[in-house]
């Protein structure tokens, strides 16, 4: 018997620009999507802006398991976007996280 298939995991954020900041909010997803990608683990990443809800984002990432999620929580590139964004957003990031 071979050991466990580590379990995949999809992430799903919502972001919501504050009126006026929705080009850096933009700027600020776009930014993310070449550090990520070269992430070991990292499946996909796609930001998404909302074509009936200016300044709405939903983000959808893909890992190959649990620790490769862990590993860009804890990313110096994710932590500065999310300094720098915290002052951009109506609301907090809403994230849903989904393992397969």
């Amino acid at each position: 018997m071979t050991g466990a298939v580590p379990a995949a995991v999809t992430a799903v954020a919502r972001l919501q620009a504050l009126p006026g900041r929705e080009a850096e909010v933009r700027a600020q997803a776009l930014a993310l999507v070449a550090p990520t990608r070269a992430e070991p683990g990292n499946l996909s990443y796609r930001p998404y802006e909302d074509p009936v809800a200016p300044g709405a984002w939903v983000v959808l990432e893909e890992w190959a398991d649990e620790a490769s999620w862990q590993s860009h929580l804890a990313s110096p590139h994710l932590a500065g976007a999310l300094a720098r964004t915290a002052a951009l957003l109506a609301e907090p990031p809403v994230v849903r996280v989904f393992s397969a």
